[in-house]
């Protein structure tokens, strides 16, 4: 009798591993979707394809230090709608890739880490060259009662592009490879 009971405990405890294995796998990719989007959004130049990504009293707290943090959904997704427009206003187009280093998860809250690049591309008329800036970003995410997650809080500044190219990466953790180096004419 005892050697059921053991071997009933067990299977039930096998099953609830893998059920929290296949949950945690199924957040990854949920949390993982969030750079997909973003970057479909820069290249469509379209900040509603990334609306329905923020808590609706998500924060965003801006690298600059004369500006203030934006607070809710609609005012987020209006700063990208005005950043958007700015590049739609010039004729140019813009593309972003990150590369998650370090996430942290609990159940109904994670945590990400990493680098971002950012490529700017001019009107050809200029034969301006693409300019290129970077970053290293902090978001963190709460799922919400619908099951589904929302950024609650996002945050970046400015860094050397050289720790996008360097970041190394990490099982189950999104790691964008659509950019590459770009060696300039003093760069040998």
């Amino acid at each position: 009798m005892n050697f059921i009971r053991i071997a009933l405990l067990t299977l039930i405890t096998l099953c609830a591993v893998q059920v929290q294995a296949q949950s945690q796998a199924s957040d990854n990719e949920a949390l993982n979707r969030f750079y997909t989007q973003f970057s479909s959004a820069f290249d469509q130049l379209d900040a509603s394809v990334i609306e329905d990504m923020y808590a609706e009293n998500a924060c965003y707290i801006p690298e600059q230090q004369g500006k203030e943090i934006t607070i809710g959904r609609e005012n987020i997704v209006d700063l990208y709608r005005t950043f958007f427009g700015k590049i739609k206003h010039k004729n140019a187009r813009i593309e972003v890739d990150f590369r998650v280093v370090e996430r942290q998860m609990e159940v109904e809250n994670a945590t990400d880490i990493g680098y971002y690049l950012i490529r700017f591309h001019p009107p050809k008329e200029t034969e301006e060259p693409v300019s290129e800036f970077a970053g290293k970003f902090v978001t963190v995410s709460k799922k919400k009662a619908d099951g589904k997650w929302y950024l609650t809080v996002d945050t970046n500044n400015r860094s050397d592009p050289s720790f996008y190219f360097n970041a190394k990466p990490s099982p189950n953790l999104y790691y964008g490879s659509q950019f590459t180096e770009v060696v300039s004419d003093n760069k040998q």
